[in-house]
């Protein structure tokens, strides 16, 4: 497990990030890393200690996923999720959840915000993880967030053994058609739940 404060400490926080599963991430074509999913025991505590830091504001919500697949499996899984961006990565802090051990199993015994896994934005979800399925990396969680008119496609992928870290390949749609939530999105609902006071709203 990488400690997140290994990389934000490091002297230049964009090379330590970029070296993260290097090898494998080289050897199987992957594009640039795009978020740094981070496994979290209170996601409103880690997000204050980090905007102390300097980073973010978050935005922070809660909700169920219209589609959650664990090897196949369907469950209903819920959880927290927080965003910011740090020198142009997306932090995305995750707590354990409900109804599947997946981000619970890293979660660190004392506390430590550790590195989960490395996202990456792709025109097709399903498509990269074929590729990495055809390498023997098999979807480990396929899933769906839905929000109004706007989706997110994710798979995240069984790379542990080789890579380390986790791999998700994320794709997120308004209205059927591809668009990335611009950074300054997050910042601004960020901002407007720590004014309020509501550090995390329900989606």
């Amino acid at each position: 497990m990488v400690p997140l404060y290994d990389l934000v400490g490091a002297a230049d926080f964009r090379d330590a990030v970029k070296g993260l599963a290097a090898d494998f991430r080289n050897d199987h074509n992957l594009p640039d890393i795009h978020q740094i999913g981070i496994v979290v025991s209170d996601i409103e505590v880690a997000a204050g200690k980090l905007e102390d830091k300097g980073i973010g504001p978050f935005f922070i919500a809660s909700g169920s996923p219209v589609l959650w697949e664990e090897r196949g499996e369907a469950r209903s899984f819920a959880g927290k999720m927080g965003i910011a961006y740090h020198h142009g990565f997306e932090l995305e802090l995750l707590e354990a959840g409900t109804g599947s051990d997946f981000y619970r199993h890293s979660l660190d015994p004392k506390g430590a915000m550790v590195v989960h896994h490395l996202g990456f934005l792709v025109p097709d979800v399903d498509e990269w993880a074929g590729k990495l399925s055809s390498s023997e990396y098999p979807v480990w969680i396929r899933g769906q967030l839905k929000s109004g008119p706007s989706t997110a496609d994710f798979a995240y992928m069984d790379t542990v053994g080789d890579a380390g870290l986790v791999m998700e390949f994320i794709c997120w749609k308004l209205m059927g058609i591809r668009f990335n939530t611009p950074p300054s999105i997050f910042r601004a609902i960020g901002r407007i739940e720590k004014w309020t006071g509501k550090r995390s709203i329900s989606l």
